[in-house]
């Protein structure tokens, strides 16, 4: 008998085994494989030491670890079993569940005022904030708790929370925030008697038998448990890595959970089987419903369901495939989980990326791991939107409707990018190759590349889909060649643009409209929406000559779309009169309306450009990046600060405040970025944060930048570089003279009249 004891585990792991074998079968091998290489990729870059990531669909698991669980003390390799900091992901896989078990119970009301519960909470905003503006990351209150003064436990962290001051009012804007989970946390504990990660295993772990889940692990977990980060008391193993959550015994709303990926494939399981799991029902199907949808209410560019993300700038691990309709979260030490109702699949990857120093960097891994792992999913295909049917109707969109026939009997040369695909992420590519209307014979790809993944020159190469040639249009030629459209009757154009001058998409569709021209082929432009709106135009004007950052004569913010945009260079342009120019327009979309409105979901048109707010930042912001200054690349906030080693944010910040710029607050901060300009070096600056986003005066802004940091720091800021964006060699003379910002708003004003007068000739929407 004992050696039949002895043999049983070893029997149970084989079938185990055998089990995912029989399951990876069912996913496409190859994308597979490049998932495994792309995760090895990022481990040989010291990008994570390893990881472990888990693949399932309808039951089909691929599973595996790789690298290592830990470099220091010693080398230990991952493995299924490991346990990891989940970080963030704790805040909805603990304390949002927590809170909707007691919805379920009828001890809390969604839409009830937090002060209901909590009391002493009105002093912050009286009966305003509701629990949905705190599972929604809405209620105003700022990202975090200060742990400069000395302070610990859960009754210190609430009477900290108590004399919070708002940043915004409650649903008026997206602020991602600890202490709206810190403060959830404490609701649990203060509403059902029990503290938060007492309740969580009694009402979630345990029925859910996730073993190795909970906070402060216990030292009989040691061995699997993935260390953190070293820091002045030594290495964080075991001890959640948050340094708040720490304050709070390691018990806290947004951070302290330890999971093993098991433990979370029981999660996510449940959750897709409509709340139950191995004949336990954790949650009603109609809580489950309720996770589905979207929560975050009112004007907003961000989507949020109770506890998860949805679809905003922090979306990124759901890949460029996968449809908004699910939920995911993930962690700062570098966690991430997404879960697709409609191909009822869910994916993973957990791993330490701070250890052992804090210097690691998934951003990029986590998004190429849910392309990849929607590509690979058995017979998966994208359905409709199940949260939000768009409103707009892009002019990709229309031409499908239409059933490609302006396109029938033509050899077609596509320009495009990732950006380019319908309201169902269905990519333009994709529509071409399956329609029996449309002969595509070429590709061509901007700035960024076709997958608008890479920060410098691009060479030709091979489309993976199509096997194609993609021609590149930022490598050798910025102009398609003649000997490259002799093969084509019309060059199709669908890219998204965000609006400003010196974004080079539209200076590649103005390069290409000139090749057109030159060739004597046709070119339609599939328009789409300016995400940053159409009713708003500011200068300066672009001064001098024309280069790749600034095509034509047109001001910073243009407040046009690319199929207007197109019209206007034709009509203005010698050498385009006599080109074949079409612009399949959009359906529904009305110039002042924000993207949000459109009900088009968001892609990120370049690897830094990850939001609507940052794109409309980036007008004023982004004209200054060239002049020795960092706009945040290499942070998760491009575009959304800036600073530099020589800057003193608190004088900054107060520098610029003082000149009350409509919609925009500065507010000083710290931040190292990972990459770019200064890399892992720490910059003082500002961050910017928006008021009030229809009326937030963006050429104010960067010329507010400009003049004040010239001010202020001369000797370091090189003032005639800003010129290779702003081009208006009549602002820098005027801040070299010391001109007031009134001053040089009415010169960048001057020409303005001038456009107005020739943009309104070219507009094609109300």
């Amino acid at each position: 008998m004992p050696k039949v004891y002895k043999v049983l585990p070893l029997l149970f792991c084989f079938i185990f085994i055998l089990n995912l074998e029989n399951s990876r079968a069912e996913f496409a091998r190859v994308v597979l494989k490049d998932l495994d290489n792309t995760i090895e990729k990022a481990i040989a870059e010291n990008k994570t030491p390893g990881g472990v990531l888990w693949l399932e669909s309808k039951g089909h698991v691929y599973a595996k670890a790789y690298g290592n669980m830990a470099i220091e003390p010693q080398v230990k390799p991952a493995t299924i079993e490991t346990i990891y900091d989940a970080a963030s992901l704790t805040k909805p896989i603990a304390t949002a569940s927590a809170i909707m078990k007691l919805v379920e119970q009828g001890e809390l009301v969604i839409d009830a005022p937090v002060s209901d519960y909590l009391p002493e909470f009105s002093k912050v905003a009286g009966d305003l904030i509701s629990i949905r503006h705190l599972l929604t990351h809405t209620s105003g209150l700022r990202p975090g708790l200060s742990l400069a003064n000395q302070w610990s436990g859960e009754e210190d962290a609430y009477k900290l929370i108590c004399s919070e001051k708002l940043w915004a009012q409650p649903g008026e804007r997206f602020i991602y925030s600890d202490i709206n989970f810190i403060l959830l946390g404490i609701l649990v504990h203060k509403v059902s008697g029990t503290p938060l990660d007492q309740y969580a295993k009694k009402h979630i772990f345990d029925p859910l038998t996730m073993n190795d889940s909970g906070y402060n692990p216990p030292k009989s977990l040691l061995p699997r448990i993935a260390p953190t980060q070293k820091i002045q008391q030594g290495m964080l193993h075991g001890t959640v890595h948050d340094p708040t959550s720490r304050r709070l015994n390691g018990v806290a709303g947004h951070a302290g959970l330890f999971i093993s990926a098991q433990d979370l494939a029981k999660f996510s399981r449940m959750i897709l089987n409509k709340g139950a799991y191995n004949g336990s029902q954790i949650f009603q199907p109609k809580t489950i419903e309720t996770l589905k949808a979207v929560h975050s209410r009112g004007r907003l560019d961000s989507y949020r369901s109770l506890g998860w993300d949805v679809d905003t700038g922090y979306t990124r691990l759901r890949g460029r495939l996968f449809p908004i309709g699910g939920i995911g979260h993930t962690g700062f030490t570098g966690p991430s989980l997404w879960i697709d109702f409609d191909s009822h699949s869910f994916v993973m990857f957990l791993t330490n990326r701070v250890h052992p120093d804090g210097s690691g960097n998934v951003l990029d891994l986590r998004e190429e791991i849910g392309t990849l792992a929607a590509k690979a999913l058995p017979a998966h295909s994208r359905p409709e939107s199940p949260i939000y049917p768009s409103k707009v109707m892009t002019g990709l969109d229309v031409l499908v409707r239409e059933n490609f026939q302006i396109l029938k009997d033509k050899k077609v040369g596509l320009i495009t990018n990732h950006t380019g695909h319908d309201a169902k992420r269905i990519s333009t590519i994709e529509h071409f190759l399956a329609s029996p209307n449309v002969n595509l014979v070429a590709l061509f790809s901007p700035e960024h590349g076709i997958r608008g993944d890479l920060d410098s020159k691009i060479n030709d190469q091979t489309d993976e889909t199509s096997k194609l040639t993609v021609f590149s249009l930022y490598g050798k030629t910025r102009k398609p060649l003649p000997s490259q459209l002799e093969n084509i009757d019309v060059l199709v154009f669908d890219i998204q643009d965000i609006g400003t001058r010196f974004y080079t998409y539209i200076s590649t569709m103005g390069l290409a409209m000139e090749a057109a021209a030159e060739a004597n082929i046709d070119f339609i432009i599939l328009d789409r929406p300016n995400p940053i709106g159409g009713d708003t135009f500011s200068g300066p004007l672009l001064e001098g000559k024309t280069d790749f950052v600034g095509f034509h004569k047109i001001p910073m913010r243009h407040g046009m779309t690319v199929g207007e945009l197109g019209k206007l260079f034709q009509a203005e342009r010698e050498e385009l009169k006599a080109l074949c120019l079409q612009v399949i327009g959009c359906k529904g979309w009305q110039r002042g309306m924000s993207w949000a409105e459109t009900g088009l979901p968001w892609t990120n048109p370049s690897p830094n450009m990850r939001s609507s707010t940052q794109a409309l930042l980036y007008p004023g912001v982004g004209v200054i990046e060239f002049a020795a200054i960092s706009v945040g690349r290499g942070t998760d906030t491009p575009f959304e600060i800036i600073g530099a080693p020589y800057i003193h944010d608190l004088e900054l910040a107060r520098e610029i405040n003082r000149l009350k710029i409509e919609g925009v607050l500065a507010e000083p901060i710290t931040f190292t970025p990972s990459a770019s300009k200064f890399k892992d070096q720490l910059c003082r600056g500002i961050r910017f944060v928006l008021t009030d986003r229809e009326n937030a005066n963006m050429t104010l802004l960067g010329l507010a930048l400009t003049s004040t940091l010239h001010r202020l720091y001369p000797d370091d800021f090189d003032l005639s570089k800003v010129n290779r964006l702003l081009k208006s060699d009549s602002i820098i003379a005027a801040i070299r003279g010391g001109a007031d910002i009134h001053s040089l708003l009415e010169i960048s004003n001057a020409s303005l009249d001038s456009f107005k007068a020739v943009r309104k000739k070219h507009l094609l929407y109300p």
